[in-house]
């Protein structure tokens, strides 16, 4: 027990009481907000990625297969004639690049943020004077004086400290504050760069600044450009696809045509126009617009979206891996345990704020109601040199001044109703033996109001419960080590309380700690956000299997872990030690990894990527950055985020609000399925237009269509229509499927026999429509025309995700309005000049309106008939969503 408390016990603050200016400084803030304060401070401190010149991003994005085929498309547009058509596809060319290029250098801000998380200025002892220096011109050998407030300038050694704590929570993940004294182990005889002193002050001597400091080593892992998204790789295949198969029916067209005697001339040109009506042109457009639309929609429930392609790819997801400080907890520590020779106890509340209650057998209580509780407390908050400050302007959080373990003590006794402040006054404090890590414990000495003294003590539960130290019998010591033992499994970090009353004199201090009574335990933990455990099992029913990755210790990992539904008590939870002997090709079997470092953090995340999954990562420390940045989509908190992880995120949740995820994956999914729902309509409207001009000469149409009405028709299904599809809402049973398999193909799971099945019906329709009307003396080029736009049209309406809704009205009226200029296209005479059609009879007419309409009816009973084929759900356990096993990897002993 000894040792798993020598990892694990509380860091109490000791020393004089905060002073005023305390309040103003840096301490008591969290690591994102002290590093809000900070500037920027030289160019040479942690090394930048080069910026590549605007010419050389832009020509990477039009690298893309399937903008390689629209400038194509937009070059034969330009050499048919169709202004209009071409002025289209380069707007979507230029939107696409664009977009591109500004998520790219937004990528980069991720490395150049890492600068600003350094402390502006420094004090420095150089030539047996003190100075204060920018923090730039530290060097190693340099000596330091830290103290409380104080932002780390550089990595150092630790040569003396007075009572000195920092908070390494941004670096390391690990909650409570650490203490610092050069006769520690390693961590705690040295300190980092960008950590803030949060008690206390020492002497530290520089060893490493810059690329060679903790920041620096961080910045290296994050190196490069973020990598395409699901979206884009899918996209990116089906581009070359659809462009090769484009190319060979449209010369099998031209040849058609040749061998039948047709011109030349205007074989080419109706190839070209073929090619042209073949190729979603639209389709960035449509993407653009459900991404734009998904972005807002997410804007709306405060997650700002710093890369556009990244609203869909949280749709993709497979694995969620995340942090668990400031992530899946609040991010500051709260008692939530009582337990007294008399009975246990619960604390209900959030953060430090000094509102909420103290529950024992299911009832509220006050410290009238339950003196024991009351006189617990009262020690507790008498043996604290802590604070708590009440929000500022613009903000609802209380915040803790001095060590956050001791505000949770504050927080919990004024839940039961006391008041520090009268403490203090009845009880004010005489003498003190500050904390320490040999003894693990603090005690104070306070003047009660009759003359006597009141000796308050709290410390580990190895340090206090001894019998040389409490005056109880073994019974009641073994009682309280049981109850203390069980805490700690719980993953709580559990504080021993005593006080003894002295009529007479006060002994040496020797003796003040001996002879106390036991009061009772507490147990403090980060608690879970209350958003947490909605998040993980929405997640957890949407197919996503999630991990948790945290600095933090094993118990407490794995309490959060089964809190909220990520792994069982039975599963095993790997360490970083057990990673650095292991290979990574076993990471993904498990579920739970604690003590990682940031390099740790980005193999699991490169392991889960290698199996096949798309991964998103959620965080807020600097520790994270690298892991942010390195996965399929990087998720950090807005609020207590620091300005590395934000910087280096695809998703920013302005309220911290994990919940807020789940909605994102529901707007991604939305955007993956419109995109789908465009490429059926799309790609079924391009096979009908082609398999009318290779089948139409064998029935008697020598060219079923000119080239301009190619195009016409192309300009009205593929326009508005077509992007009017990317707005369609989200299918109610979105959160409820498997995501999508990483490889699975944009036109998986049976969209191309859809595909085949509606542009082979759109097809028949409108041939037999033309060999009818040129049977019977009809003007059957003209009514080809009409029928195969309309029938399209007709598509269009049946691929709604909500059928019989007013949830996209902007579909209706382009579908109207498509319907109308197509109609125009053979009754007004300027357009019947250009499109080279004629007149129908109003018969004629109200047979291509019926037609349309039995678009729209084929279009829904197909997909009741033959829906989606849904992905596999996540294996139960040892195994990636895709249900491949794992052997799983060497995890943490018991004990």
């Amino acid at each position: 027990m000894s040792e798993q408390w020598g990892d694990r016990s509380f860091a109490p603050g000791t020393g004089a009481p905060p002073t005023t200016s305390s309040a103003s400084s840096v301490a008591g803030l969290s690591s994102a907000e002290a590093a809000r304060r900070l500037t920027r401070h030289g160019p040479n401190v942690i090394p930048e990625e080069p910026r590549a010149p605007v010419w050389r991003r832009v020509l990477q994005q039009l690298r893309d297969p399937l903008i390689l085929v629209l400038l194509v498309a937009a070059a034969l547009t330009i050499a048919t004639g169709d202004l209009s058509d071409a002025v289209v596809i380069l707007l979507v060319i230029t939107v696409n690049t664009t977009v591109g290029v500004v998520q790219e250098v937004r990528a980069e801000q991720a490395v150049r943020a890492l600068s600003a998380m350094s402390a502006p200025t420094a004090r420095v002892v150089r030539g047996g004077e003190e100075r204060s220096l920018p923090a730039a011109e530290v060097v190693p050998g340099d000596l330091v004086l830290v103290a409380e407030g104080d932002i780390v300038p550089a990595d150092g050694d630790v040569l003396s400290a007075a009572l000195l704590l920092a908070d390494e929570s941004s670096l390391t993940g690990e909650s409570v504050p650490v203490e610092k004294a050069p006769d520690g182990d390693p961590a705690q005889a040295t300190v980092s760069a960008g950590t803030i002193v949060v008690r206390g002050h020492g002497r530290v001597v520089i060893t490493a600044t810059g690329a060679d400091s903790a920041l620096g080593r961080i910045a290296t892992l994050m190196g490069g450009t973020p990598g395409p998204t699901p979206l884009q790789r899918r996209l990116a295949g089906f581009g070359r696809v659809l462009a090769a198969v484009i190319v060979a029916l449209c010369a099998l067209v031209l040849a058609l045509g040749l061998v039948r005697g047709q011109p030349v001339e205007l074989m080419i040109v109706a190839a070209i126009s073929l090619a042209v009506a073949a190729v979603p042109e639209s389709l960035p457009a449509v993407v653009t617009l459900a991404l734009a639309l998904g972005a807002r929609r997410m804007a709306d429930r405060h997650a700002i979206v710093r890369r556009l392609p990244a609203v869909e790819t949280l749709g993709s997801v497979t694995v969620i891996a995340t942090d668990k400080t400031g992530t899946l907890t609040e991010g500051r520590m709260s008692t939530e345990r009582l337990w007294t020779p008399h009975g246990e106890a619960t604390v209900l509340g959030t953060g430090y704020e000094p509102r909420g209650r103290v529950v024992r057998d299911g009832q509220a209580v006050t410290a009238d109601d339950a003196p024991d509780l009351a006189a617990l407390l009262r020690v507790a908050m008498l043996c604290n040199d802590a604070a708590l400050e009440p929000p500022p302007d613009g903000s609802t959080e209380w915040r803790a001044l001095g060590d956050p373990t001791e505000a949770a003590l504050l927080a919990a006794g004024a839940r039961l109703g006391l008041d520090q402040a009268a403490l203090n006054r009845e009880l004010p404090r005489m003498q003190e033996i500050p904390f320490d890590s040999g003894r693990k414990r603090m005690t104070t000495v306070h003047r009660r109001p009759d003359g006597a003294v009141r000796v308050a003590c709290k410390g580990a539960p190895e340090s206090l419960l001894r019998p040389r130290v409490l005056a109880e019998g073994p019974e009641l010591l073994t009682r309280a080590a049981a109850q203390a033992e069980a805490l700690a499994h719980d993953g709580y970090r559990v504080l021993a309380i005593a006080s003894a009353d002295h009529d007479g004199p006060l002994e040496p201090p020797g003796a003040w700690e001996s002879g106390l009574s036991l009061l009772g335990l507490v147990g403090i933990l980060d608690p879970p956000r209350s958003a947490s455990e909605p998040t993980i099992a929405a997640c957890r029913r949407a197919g996503i299997v999630p991990v948790l990755i945290t600095g933090d210790h094993p118990l407490t990992a794995r309490v959060v872990a089964e809190r909220l539904g990520i792994a069982s008590r039975e599963e095993e939870v790997t360490t970083g030690q057990r990673i650095r002997e292991g290979p990574a090709g076993e990471l993904t079997g498990v579920r739970v990894y604690a003590r990682t470092t940031p390099e740790q953090k980005l193999d699991i995340v490169e392991a889960w990527r290698g199996a096949g999954q798309v991964v998103a990562m959620t965080g807020d420390g600097v520790n994270d950055g690298p892991a942010l940045r390195r996965a399929d989509i990087g998720v950090a908190m807005g609020r207590r985020g620091t300005e590395v992880a934000r910087q280096a995120a695809d998703l920013v949740l302005a309220d911290d609000n994990p919940a807020t995820i789940v909605s994102a994956v529901e707007e991604g999914r939305r955007v993956y399925a419109n995109v789908r729902r465009f490429l059926l309509y799309a790609l079924a409207g391009g096979m009908a237009e082609i398999l009318v001009m290779l089948l139409g000469p064998f029935l008697g149409m020598p060219l079923p269509l000119l080239p301009a009405q190619i195009l016409w028709i192309n300009l009205l299904t593929h326009g508005l229509p077509g992007v009017a599809l990317g707005a369609e809402p989200v299918a109610p049973d979105a959160m409820r499927r498997p995501p999508r398999p990483p490889e699975e193909s944009v036109l998986g799971a049976g969209l191309w026999p859809r595909v085949l099945l509606m542009g082979t019906f759109v097809a028949t329709v409108t041939l037999v429509v033309g060999v009818w009307a040129r049977e019977t003396g009809r003007p059957w080029q003209s009514m080809i025309f009409l029928v195969l736009g309309a029938t399209q049209l007709g598509v269009a309406l049946g691929s709604r995700a909500r059928p019989g809704s007013l949830t996209n009205p902007f579909l209706l009226v382009a579908v109207g309005a498509a319907l109308v200029l197509q109609t125009a296209g053979v009754y007004v005479p300027p357009l019947r000049d250009l499109l080279g059609t004629e007149p129908l009879s109003l018969g004629d007419l109200a047979i291509a309106c019926a037609l349309s309409g039995l678009g729209h009816v084929v279009m829904r009973v197909q997909a009741r008939l033959w829906p989606e084929r849904q992905p596999r759900a996540a294996s139960a356990e040892g195994g990636d969503p895709g249900g491949r096993r794992f052997r799983p990897a060497r995890t943490e002993r018991p004990g």
